[in-house]
């Protein structure tokens, strides 16, 4: 499970996604999941479904990989699926036992809930993670935040922070694995016994987690500090960010599918 989390991993490749200018797909990632909040209807999730399935394509990315993004949410879709399935009451039964009531009305809320979840997370990982590199991703927020500078907004140190927050994301996941590996060969268990049992055993995993963190926090300070780190003012950057035409033709093109996907799905509440 521990591996199955992409946050911060990002997959080599030379795709139309690959090559997009991060900037714009920050732009369409934060669209994309205003449109996917704003669907109501199945129709309109169902038009979503297919833009997304096209965005898989053009990243072409193993679709294993795409799902291992998700596969660490699974408790959360299925926990959001049957709370739904439970608690909506509307529409018309389909098995009416005691106090337990369930309809097709709430059968379909929750499937278009989890869903849009599911969506969620395959579009975000699509557009960031697997395919912007935290680097690229942490200089394209310095430039779409940069205005704010002018009201002495420190957003190049906030870029650096989220930058080496996602770089440091995959180490402390496979420490993690690491430090179970090796807890787990002194005698430790992690799938036995009631929830207490296994919270106390956590606790031999945290604590020598937090000490490598802060260990390595200490480290990355030394060496930054030893490199004459002052923070933004006055530095240069090897890469600068320029627009393209591609870019511009992609960002036009999927910002009309994102508004045509709204207008389906008004349309669809409309009838």
């Amino acid at each position: 499970m521990m591996k199955d989390i992409s946050i911060g991993r990002y997959y080599q490749g030379n795709s139309i996604l690959h090559r997009l200018d991060p900037r714009v797909k920050i732009t369409l990632c934060f669209l994309y999941m205003i449109v996917i909040f704003l669907m109501t209807t199945p129709a309109g999730l169902l038009a979503t479904f297919l833009v997304v399935a096209v965005l898989c394509v053009l990243s072409a990315i193993p679709l294993k990989t795409i799902l291992a993004s998700v596969r660490p949410i699974v408790f959360l879709l299925l926990f959001i699926l049957v709370l739904n399935i439970l608690t909506i009451r509307t529409g018309n039964p389909v098995v009416s036992w005691g106090i337990l009531k369930i309809t097709d009305e709430g059968i379909l809320k929750a499937v278009l809930m989890a869903l849009r979840l599911f969506l969620l997370i395959v579009c975000t990982s699509l557009l960031l993670t697997l395919t912007t590199t935290p680097l690229l991703m942490a200089d394209s927020l310095e430039s779409l935040f940069g205005p704010l500078k002018k009201i002495h907004v420190p957003v190049h140190e906030m870029s650096m922070m989220m930058s080496i927050a996602l770089r440091f994301v995959p180490t402390l996941v496979e420490e993690t694995d690491k430090i179970m590996k090796a807890q787990a060969s002194r005698g430790a268990e992690y799938d036995t016994g009631n929830i207490f049992a296994r919270a106390k055993g956590y606790v031999s995993v945290l604590v020598p987690l937090f000490v490598s963190a802060f260990k390595r926090a200490e480290e990355l300070a030394v060496a930054m500090d030893a490199r004459c780190y002052k923070g933004g003012e006055g530095r240069t950057k090897l890469h600068v960010l320029h627009m393209q035409g591609k870019d511009y033709f992609w960002l036009i093109l999927l910002t009309c599918l994102a508004i045509a996907l709204f207008f389906i799905d008004l349309l669809t509440q409309i009838r």
